[in-house]
């Protein structure tokens, strides 16, 4: 159970640290969005890689 609880967390957090941008800068955040609708596939795949791989390698770090 308390893998969950801390999934749960992490979501919660995620979703808070996601909400900033928009909720501060909401016209900033509506172009960066209309921005990232341009990028292709592959160069997407290949940040959202990055980023994965970054934060398995933060967490490991940390824990």
């Amino acid at each position: 159970m308390e893998f969950w609880r801390e999934l749960a967390i992490a979501v919660c957090l995620m979703l808070v640290l996601e909400g900033i941008i928009p909720f501060l800068y909401p016209q900033r955040w509506r172009t960066l969005v209309s921005r990232l609708a341009m990028i292709d596939d592959r160069t997407l795949r290949t940040t959202g890689l990055i980023s994965m791989l970054l934060g398995t390698a933060a967490l490991y770090w940390i824990h």
